[in-house]
């Protein structure tokens, strides 16, 4: 008598990893944001992209994700003008019915300076066009994610968790995001609006190479490697991956969570 257990069944069927809709990436021209777009596509998507100048950037993009299957659309925008960024999201809503997913991956070049050569005006235009951007992003965007549940990541800093030296221009502002995220999660969550933030350590893509030459040396990225448990600098499609996990109902229960992405820099 054969006393074994079988352990055929049904197939199991895993769930898509994101409803219908589209997925916003603010600055997904760059070279973060272009790998988070194309992993979004990849993971079943379609997107909407933003650029503040480069046309040419977001149609390759837009380009990469239609070689994947999806759809994408790109507009050019400048966070921290409110009326555009209300108008913004109207405008994808009204196009593809719902947004579910937010992800900020914007970042604009800035001086690397110690604080206490920092002046008033170069604070002030950075914690407009990234803190103040997002909370346009943010207040533009969440009456639309409460609607049917959703989810923002927001590309952070691991400047949180140990401090680079002339870098509080990215910093600083990632601080506010950080905290508004928080409270989105906190607050929003009985909305089905979960909120999460990636914190990089050096990428070896985006705002890293722009810095290489003018902030940051190679003997800086050097050190940096030297000081960093695994030795190497991060991809753009690791930080892609870790974002549409974040972003995707495979993270359904997960909110108001630091994922920090460094190699080990931070220990």
């Amino acid at each position: 008598m054969d006393n074994s257990v079988s352990r055929e069944g049904p197939p199991v069927h895993r769930r898509d990893q994101f409803p219908a809709g589209v997925a916003v990436v603010i600055g997904g021209s760059g070279g973060i944001g272009s790998a988070i777009c194309l992993a979004l596509a990849e993971a079943g998507t379609d997107v909407v992209l933003t650029y503040r100048t480069s046309r040419a950037a977001a149609d390759a993009v837009v380009a990469g994700v239609g070689a994947h299957g999806r759809q994408a659309h790109s507009y050019a925008l400048s966070v921290e003008q409110a009326a555009d960024v209300d108008q913004f999201f109207a405008q994808v809503v009204g196009v593809h019915g719902r947004i579910h997913s937010v992800i900020n991956a914007s970042g604009a070049h800035i001086p690397m300076v110690f604080i206490g050569d920092l002046t008033r005006e170069e604070w002030l235009a950075v914690m407009n066009s990234d803190a103040n951007g997002f909370f346009n992003v943010m207040h533009a965007s969440l009456p639309h994610l409460r609607a049917l549940g959703g989810s923002y990541v927001q590309i952070g800093t691991v400047g949180m968790h140990r401090w680079p030296a002339r870098d509080v221009l990215s910093v600083a502002p990632k601080a506010a995001i950080d905290a508004l995220i928080t409270g989105i999660a906190r607050e929003e969550g009985r909305s089905g609006v979960r909120a999460n933030t990636v914190a990089l350590g050096l990428i070896n893509a985006g705002l890293a190479l722009r810095l290489k030459g003018s902030g940051y040396d190679d003997k800086y990225f050097e050190a940096a490697v030297k000081n960093t448990a695994l030795k190497r600098l991060g991809t753009a499609a690791e930080v892609a991956d870790a974002v549409v996990f974040l972003a995707s109902e495979r993270a359904a229960y997960v909110t108001g969570q630091t994922l920090v992405l460094d190699g080990g820099f931070s220990l």
